[in-house]
């Protein structure tokens, strides 16, 4: 059985082929710090309330996770939702919208890029042009829970950040999570573990303030020690072509 935990809040979400929803572990650690850093992440709403979060690729586009889009196997209406943008505490941020039927998402990962209204204030992310190798640094972002057990009570108003490694895709703690030909990469908890309200978030690459390079997008963990990102540079060619719209 799959052991993932996708990230999102809420229940009866569509999940990619071959993934099963079950409860975060009772003894999860959810840890991190606040981040002091990250002008392209933005926080995903419906409804008005949080929901993921996301990636600024340019003033205009955004991406995150496919999943965050749908509720009970359905398309989240784009009329329901909203990012906030430009400020690393949200309830500061400046709100944008989707522009009406400009969604699109990747046959090959969880991943979905999302066309809005000029956002303001946004830094774009560089693209990773190559893959992540084991044993790299990681850094992931997102305004998700902070605590276990019902996590749509504890999402985080201040943007947060858990440091990963990257591990290789046939260590026995990623089965579930990589497959041999997938897209998805695997990384191991250093300091903090994203969890719920943190799918779609950016994988950075650390390094100095302005050169960090997105290289994955975070779609799941099992709130203890182990979490799962989508790969940018498997989905590069996807992206540019997208975005260039």
């Amino acid at each position: 059985m799959v052991r993932r935990v996708r990230g999102l809040l809420g229940i009866a979400l569509l999940m990619v082929a071959g993934s099963v929803m079950s409860a975060a572990p009772a003894s999860a650690v959810i840890g991190g710090a606040r981040s002091t850093y990250g002008p392209w992440a933005v926080r995903m709403l419906v409804d008005g309330k949080p929901a993921c979060t996301g990636t600024a690729l340019t003033k205009q586009w955004i991406i995150s996770a496919s999943h965050c889009f749908f509720e009970q196997g359905q398309p989240v209406a784009d009329k329901r939702i909203s990012f906030r943008v430009g400020d690393l505490d949200m309830r500061k941020g400046a709100t944008v919208r989707p522009l009406p039927g400009k969604r699109v998402g990747s046959a090959r990962a969880d991943m979905l890029l999302i066309k809005v209204a000029p956002m303001p204030k946004v830094s774009p992310a560089r693209l990773a042009t190559s893959g992540v190798r084991p044993g790299t640094a990681v850094r992931q972002y997102g305004w998700g829970a902070t605590c276990t057990g019902d996590e749509n009570t504890c999402q985080s108003p201040v943007l947060k950040q858990s440091d990963l490694r990257v591990v290789r895709p046939d260590d026995p703690r990623c089965e579930g999570y990589t497959a041999p030909g997938g897209s998805d990469f695997c990384m191991e908890k250093v300091s903090g573990i994203p969890a719920g309200g943190d799918s779609g978030g950016p994988v950075m690459s650390v390094g100095p303030r302005g050169k960090e390079t997105l290289v994955g997008v975070f779609d799941g963990s099992d709130r203890e020690t182990i979490a799962e990102a989508g790969e940018i540079s498997q989905q590069l060619a996807w992206i540019r072509s997208v975005i260039r719209r």
